[in-house]
């Protein structure tokens, strides 16, 4: 039986009443009047004989009774329990009600995820667990592949002959390590003496002793200066190398501390081919100001970012 349009105890709510409208709830509510206001109720009596109301009243007797009985189940329904944080725990009403039943209130959707956190296995990123920060991955970018050196974090896809030794080389590598066995701290001068040793072995002779690029024939200084890397104060130092074949390229050595263990600095490569084939070189602030403590999304940086001095 479908209990009459009125006003009942609110499911949701159970210290409010809202209206049945005779098949669903609508969305008026209101608070019940205090005891002493209003009409007070009438209870139900038996019918004398031969009066032709008994009928009647015991219907509005079990309408309301059910009513009742139904805003109950569904309030119990509704509430189950306690999560782990001691809040409420609501659940769906069973879809076994009958059809006699008030139509349930919903629950609100739930909130879609964000992307405050980078996972684990998040297509975009590249984490770097030992230094305990994520690189993020662009567009032409791909996690290391068939790579000899184990601090290589991304390189560009795909690869190409190098231009003098005969050996395969790709456009661009990010790598990062932590530096180890230095007593300098200060990221400025780790980064600038790093930033020679960086060209070096990009440019002029690899891990075997070939020169992929006939070796290097000058570089120019390009841009250096404080950086902001994962909410930490750090150093870069960047390189315009010519090669003797080929168009050359970018190297940069950046240098900032460590947000986990003993803050040791970390040292962060980029090695970009110039030429229209590489990145641009506008990529390694790209990627700089996307380092994130792993599991630390808002903490950003950048070139120009407002922190003091690196030392």
């Amino acid at each position: 039986m479908t209990p009459p349009p009125g006003w009942y105890r609110d499911p949701s709510a159970p210290h409010r009443e809202r209206w049945w409208d005779g098949t669903a709830w609508t969305e008026h509510r209101r608070t019940p009047e205090p005891a002493g206001f209003g009409p007070a109720p009438v209870p139900y009596q038996e019918p004398e004989a031969g009066t032709g109301t008994g009928g009647r009243a015991k219907a509005v007797a079990v309408t309301t009774a059910a009513a009742v009985l139904v805003a109950a189940i569904v309030t119990g329904v509704l509430v189950l329990g306690e999560d782990d944080d001691g809040s409420p725990r609501t659940q769906t009403p069973p879809v076994t009600a009958t059809a006699g039943d008030p139509a349930p209130v919903s629950d609100p959707p739930s909130p879609a995820p964000t992307a405050s956190e980078p996972a684990a296995d998040d297509p975009s990123v590249v984490e770097d667990q030992l230094n305990g920060i994520t690189f993020p991955l662009l567009d032409g970018w791909v996690r290391p592949r068939y790579v000899a050196e184990d601090d290589v974090m991304m390189t560009t896809d795909g690869t190409y002959d190098c231009p003098a030794d005969g050996s395969v080389c790709r456009h661009g590598l990010v790598i990062s390590r932590t530096v180890t066995a230095n007593a300098e701290s200060s990221p400025k001068a780790l980064a600038r003496q790093d930033i020679e040793d960086a060209a070096d072995d990009a440019y002029d002779v690899d891990l075997i002793g070939n020169k992929p690029f006939g070796g290097i024939e000058s570089h120019e200084e390009v841009a250096s200066g404080p950086v902001a890397v994962a909410g930490r104060a750090g150093y870069y130092v960047r390189w315009r190398v010519k090669t003797a074949k080929g168009p050359g390229g970018y190297v940069q050595s950046m240098v900032f501390p460590s947000t986990v263990g003993t803050e040791s600095p970390i040292l962060v490569r980029y090695v970009f081919d110039a030429g229209e084939d590489g990145p641009p070189p506008a990529g390694m602030d790209t990627i700089t100001k996307g380092i994130r403590p792993i599991g630390d999304a808002d903490t950003g940086g950048g070139v120009g970012s407002g922190l003091g001095p690196a030392g």
